[in-house]
């Protein structure tokens, strides 16, 4: 399984298809430097990335890392066939099982307008797809753009491989309750959701069916921070969103989004802002 931080999404590279006859293998590959996501069709691959066997039968997937070395283990049984696209991301990545390399939290600079809410996504490295003619159908219609080389047919096939992604998502195991991102992001959206409202660890606690400590742990792994800081910098985005957009008074933002206290508003935008909340909105309203 492999956890995809956005934004940015993964952008499409590249896409096309092959047959291979009975008795042809795969080509062996080190470090492409994109990941290379296969669909079969008909047939199976017989390929591994390292140690770990990945096996793609028909209505199958396969997903390979950029940075791995993969090759055949053994030749192809049947004529197959199969597409394939290449794609890359600029965003963080991991196996989702390991420690984060990168955390998923944004700093916020002083005078910048708010920013994207981070948030993970997971694709297992093999699967099989529950409606693998949809899957196809975008694919073929991936390649025929893929003809044109036009802005338009560019923008379309983004959309398509994002949809595809979606798919692969949707359609394949989610990761295990326990597993600590798992629960790192219930209590992300659970922050986000009561932002408006008091917080206490015991609510917390009491939402997710974990203990308080064990959450705390699972979102300064993912995050990089206690739940408590998190749901404060994420407050504090949306009264930045207040200030620039509406022109209701400062007092009244802070207790719209969730400060019980205005000083306390004041000190915690000032450490996260670098500035106060009025001369944040003034420098975004000087003409």
């Amino acid at each position: 399984m492999l956890k995809f931080i956005s934004p940015p999404l993964p952008h499409f590279i590249t896409c096309g298809e092959d047959t291979y006859a009975s008795g042809r293998s795969h080509v062996d590959r080190s470090g492409i430097g994109v990941f290379d996501l296969l669909f079969v069709t008909r047939g199976c691959l017989y390929l591994a990335e390292e140690s770990l066997p990945v096996v793609i039968p028909a209505g199958g997937f396969g997903l390979l890392r950029p940075d791995r070395a993969h090759r055949a283990t053994e030749p192809c049984e049947e004529e197959t066939h199969f597409y394939w696209i290449h794609f890359q991301t600029f965003g963080g990545w991991s196996e989702a099982n390991a420690e984060e390399g990168r955390k998923a939290i944004l700093s916020l600079a002083e005078g910048e307008y708010p920013i994207a809410h981070p948030f993970s996504f997971y694709l297992p490295q093999t699967g099989n797809l529950l409606a693998p003619e949809s899957a196809y159908t975008h694919l073929r219609e991936m390649l025929a753009l893929q003809a044109e080389m036009s802005a338009f047919s560019y923008w379309r096939q983004q959309l398509l491989f994002q949809e595809l992604l979606l798919q692969v998502q949707e359609e394949s195991r989610l990761p295990a309750g326990g597993a600590y991102w798992a629960i790192a992001e219930e209590a992300a959206a659970f922050l986000r959701r009561s932002h408006r409202e008091t917080f206490t660890y015991k609510r917390m606690a009491e939402e997710l069916h974990f203990h308080a400590n064990y959450i705390s742990l699972c979102m300064k792994r993912t995050y990089g921070c206690t739940p408590l800081d998190y749901l404060t910098r994420y407050r504090i985005e949306q009264a930045k969103r207040l200030l620039i957009d509406t022109n209701e008074a400062i007092g009244s933002i802070a207790e719209q989004v969730g400060f019980g206290s205005f000083p306390h508003f004041v000190r915690c935008f000032g450490r996260l802002a670098g500035t106060t909340p009025k001369a944040f909105r003034m420098r975004f309203r000087q003409s």
